[in-house]
């Protein structure tokens, strides 16, 4: 700016390089206005007389002076009318630039809004994605018609796609409502629920068979009813919401079949067997032994044959068997193609996968794959090897029901895990490889059930109910 008030200084007083050096000097006066005062020496004259101090040059002076002032004011933000004008400009320029700060503050907070509602659109479309995909894979066939009583339908050969287990008493009882408790709880990473289910095999419309003779309290029968559940004890803490114990049906030394066993599955590192010298012990909270696996636990699905314990190892589907006696793992392998780790749970969650049984007849596991599309496998296992002797893949699909046990070579799935009077709901015979909807009461006393086991030592059914240790008489029809 001011190389520019120097130049034009010069080029007004139209001085040529050679000349002196002018001086421009700037004050304010008397009544407060700014006053410039510019100075150029005379060579020739020593006084500036009366004649040529109001001669023609210093008119033109005056001129060029005046247009220096101009020029001055303009370049240093001011105007011609006064002092207070720059002030007034600077003034106006910052609220300006305080009312455009707070536009800048509201539109991005706008933005940021915008950008959690376009989060939550798209979380929500992908939610739908999921529900689209899950209804195209559960296509709905026609209804069967109706039956009259006690006539069972002849087997159509029907493959099923799967869904939930009670559509036939939905069918043949209108005035019952279907139990809508066997959602899953949220605390599991799980997003289906028990849709609707196609059956392979035909429905019997009587709720429970009848037998013609007295029960089988010795051999293999179908299972005819359950009786009422009877609690033992109660966990001490949140980690024994849910969980699993057992009694060896068929136990080896060092530890004889009184002996009962437990596992608090709640947590990221399950490890921890207690054993308990009988049930008075266990209802007191005594242990007698704790033993901490070498391994973790996946969930509930553990059970107890011969002095092992087998049980599925977290985050995986490595089958383990625990020799109780050495306190080792004597044997591992894994379940091919299983699904884990929460790919098809019961409809409780619990990472329940794969589910770990004995029975009359040996080891078992129930557990689904993706070639069978979510239903559920039954498996009989080597129970020295962990190796799948034969493989069943039934027309139930596993998430739509809330747990499963097998009884003399017969899988069984229960219905819901919260309602307190639910049912079994499905029966699928290994021996002949056909299933059947059946309708027999059960009861969930405490409305959370988790684990549901059978002993055939006992001819009783074990589970894990909220909190509850609980166990339910059963009986057997006649093979």
């Amino acid at each position: 700016m001011w190389l520019l008030l120097s130049l034009c200084v010069f080029c007004l007083l139209g001085y040529s390089e050679g000349q002196d050096r002018a001086t421009l000097w700037r004050g304010n006066d008397r009544s407060g206005h700014c006053q410039y005062t510019f100075t150029v020496p005379s060579p020739s004259e020593t006084s500036c007389s009366p004649t040529v101090s109001g001669g023609p040059e210093m008119e033109g002076l005056k001129a060029r002076l005046s247009l220096l002032e101009v020029l001055v004011a303009r370049l240093t933000g001011g105007e011609i009318g006064g002092p207070g004008a720059g002030s007034q400009s600077q003034a106006g320029l910052q609220e300006a630039l305080t009312q455009a700060m707070g536009e800048r503050i509201l539109l991005q907070g706008e933005k940021e809004r915008l950008e959690r509602d376009v989060e939550e659109l798209q979380r929500r479309m992908e939610e739908m994605r999921r529900e689209t995909e899950r209804l195209k894979s559960r296509p709905c066939y026609p209804q069967p018609p109706l039956v009259p009583p006690n006539v069972p339908l002849q087997d159509s050969g029907l493959r099923p796609a799967g869904g939930a287990g009670v559509l036939s008493h939905l069918v043949s009882r209108p005035g019952r409502q279907w139990d809508t408790g066997s959602l899953r709880d949220p605390v599991w990473q799980y997003g289906g629920n028990a849709g609707f289910q196609e059956l392979k095999a035909e429905v019997t419309e009587i709720p429970a068979p009848i037998p013609e003779g007295p029960e089988d309290s010795t051999g293999c029968g179908e299972l005819i009813s359950i009786g009422e559940p009877v609690s033992h004890r109660k966990a001490d803490s949140i980690a024994g919401k849910y969980g699993v114990w057992m009694q060896d049906p068929e136990a080896v030394a060092p530890y004889g079949g009184k002996m009962v066993w437990r596992i608090d599955t709640v947590g990221s590192e399950v490890r921890q067997l207690f054993g308990y010298e009988d049930m008075d012990q266990l209802s007191k909270g005594f242990p007698s032994k704790v033993l901490l696996l070498p391994e973790p636990v996946e969930s509930t699905g553990a059970t107890l044959y011969r002095g092992s314990l087998y049980y599925q190892r977290r985050r995986s589907r490595t089958l383990l068997r625990y020799d109780l006696a050495s306190e080792s793992i004597a044997a591992r392998r894994d379940l091919p193609h299983a699904g884990f780790h929460g790919q098809f749970p019961y409809s409780w969650g619990g990472y329940t996968d794969v589910d770990l049984g004995v029975d009359e007849k040996g080891l078992w596991a129930v557990y689904s794959t993706n070639k069978a599309k979510g239903a559920i496998v039954v498996s009989q296992l080597d129970p020295h090897s962990l190796a799948v002797k034969r493989s069943w893949e039934t027309s139930i699909r596993k998430t739509s029901v809330a747990n499963a046990f097998v009884i003399c070579g017969r899988l069984y799935t229960v219905a819901s895990y919260t309602a307190p009077n639910t049912t079994i709901n499905f029966m699928f015979d290994t021996a002949t490889g056909q299933g059947k909807e059946v309708a027999l009461p059960f009861r969930n006393k405490y409305r959370y059930n988790s684990m549901v086991d059978y002993n055939h030592a006992q001819r009783k059914l074990f589970a894990w109910d909220n909190f509850h240790i609980v166990s339910y008489d059963v009986r057997l029809g006649r093979q």
